[in-house]
């Protein structure tokens, strides 16, 4: 994958970080987008479970019925959680009209809609990973109707 923006951000400073994404944003907001958006390992566990993962509302609500095997592996757990919710980050920005990616001064990407609110979409995916609820498809649904 070339995503320009990377490549440029290394040259000025060094090797990227979670605060790389701040500036990038600015400069290639698709790339951020593009970045944020690949979820390797939820992508690789909807796979093994027979479910693709096209972007849509339908795939979060597939989500939302996968067996939860990743809790038996507390490695494994926060790092689901959080492609969980770059996911529904992923979905919101794609499919609702005005929001888009914003990185707080920390590094951590959360989706700020045409209203001005932001959504934590890695806390929600956190606690998805974490317990089930709340469901991402009742999180874009929420988000959706704002």
């Amino acid at each position: 994958m070339n995503i320009s923006f990377l490549g440029n951000w290394r040259k000025r400073r060094g090797p990227a970080s979670g605060t790389a994404l701040m500036g990038a944003q600015e400069e290639d907001p698709q790339g951020v987008a593009q970045l944020l958006s690949e979820c390797e390992l939820l992508r690789a566990r909807a796979a093994s479970a027979g479910i693709g993962l096209d972007d849509s509302t339908a795939s979060l609500e597939a989500l939302d019925q996968m067996a939860p095997r990743w809790r038996d592996d507390p490695d494994e757990l926060p790092w689901l959680g959080n492609d969980a919710g770059l996911y529904l980050g992923t979905v919101i920005v794609r499919t609702v009209p005005g929001a888009v990616w914003q990185v707080w001064p920390n590094g951590r990407p959360v989706v700020m809609l045409a209203s001005g609110r932001e959504v934590d979409v890695v806390e929600a995916g956190q606690q998805w990973a974490a317990d089930g609820a709340p469901e991402l498809s009742r999180c874009y649904a929420e988000v959706a109707e704002a």
